[in-house]
């Protein structure tokens, strides 16, 4: 793992977007395509504000999936993932080959994890974006997290500091109103990615790097297994980094 921490928010996302865009830039050019996967969420605003800005990546070539999504939410819904990554993403970047959204209110769920696990299975994840929740989740795979399943995505349940985490950045009005279950990309298929790409930002996000950085590997800290990738880099700021050991700092930054 590569750590790297930023003076603000801002400068993380300048980082992370302009990283994951070189590594677009990359696999078109090794491979003739690049397929990606694309995060949402408070944490990604300057990283995807920053990639959508890059005019050498050719769109035209480049498929995208994204990490999740309420079961039973409709597109138009203001907390709906597939909306957030229309007006942040897809709607700025010119001709991207594919979209693969993940429709939460499909008739059944299950059924609609084994459309996008067909889809994400016929070939390699180029450069895969990602946070990592207030309880350590990536995506919606909460603490407990299913992390030996070798399905793409999975039908998750949402815990209270998840539904809380939803609340707290405006998403929805009341805790009733956050949906208590989500299709998941699997912690299993985020780590299948060549490249892991993760933008932390915020002092509320602090406790759950420090886990993931310094807790033993555990599907209670499902942030920890970032660690087991071979090619990820961690985008913090200086309040999501504010608990870290400095030793464990130290230990990480320059990694490669």
């Amino acid at each position: 793992m590569t750590l790297t921490i930023h003076a603000d928010p801002q400068a993380l996302g300048r980082a992370a977007g302009n990283e994951a865009a070189d590594l677009i830039v990359a696999a078109i050019r090794q491979n003739g395509q690049a397929r990606i996967v694309i995060a949402t969420g408070a944490s990604q605003f300057a990283t995807l504000a920053t990639l959508v800005t890059r005019t050498d990546i050719e769109w035209s070539k480049v498929d995208c999936f994204h990490l999740d999504e309420y079961v039973g939410m409709s597109d138009q819904h203001p907390a709906s993932f597939r909306r957030y990554l229309q007006e942040r993403f897809v709607a700025k970047v010119k001709g991207l080959r594919a979209f693969h959204g993940v429709n939460g209110d499909a008739a059944d769920p299950k059924a609609e994890c084994k459309r996008l696990g067909k889809l994400i299975s016929a070939g390699p994840i180029d450069v895969l974006l990602l946070g990592i929740g207030e309880n350590g989740h990536l995506a919606f795979n909460d603490p407990p997290a299913d992390v030996t399943t070798r399905e793409p995505y999975l039908v998750v349940n949402l815990d209270e500091g998840c539904r809380k985490q939803q609340l707290g950045e405006g998403w929805f009005p009341t805790i009733d109103a956050v949906p208590t279950q989500a299709i998941s990309m699997s912690i299993q298929q985020i780590l299948s990615a060549k490249v892991l790409v993760s933008s932390v930002p915020d002092a509320r996000k602090a406790k759950a790097v420090q886990a993931s950085l310094e807790a033993p590997i555990s599907p209670m800290s499902p942030g920890t297994y970032l660690r087991q990738h071979k090619r990820s880099s961690l985008h913090l700021d200086r309040a999501s980094a504010s608990l870290l050991a400095p030793a464990v700092v130290a230990s990480q930054q320059g990694k490669a």
